[in-house]
């Protein structure tokens, strides 16, 4: 199912996550020959991305909202 991105945060790895309308998160890495996502890499470009949607594996699960608060801790 198609959401949009409505924000990001970093995992505990450093990596940048999408946070999705849906409540579910998504890392966007740039991982070239696997990812090419050059827009991760600058605010700019996740900023641009904004509104966009991505494939939510997730809600096709029907998984529950993603935690933020276990991510802040």
């Amino acid at each position: 199912m198609q959401q949009p991105i409505t924000s990001y945060h970093r995992d505990e790895d450093d990596h940048w996550v999408a946070e999705l309308a849906c409540g579910h998160f998504q890392h966007v890495r740039h991982d070239p020959p696997w990812q090419n996502r050059p827009w991760v890499i600058t605010a700019e470009g996740r900023k641009s991305m904004l509104g966009q949607t991505l494939d939510c594996i997730k809600c096709d699960d029907g998984a529950p909202p993603d935690n933020i608060e276990e991510v802040n801790s």
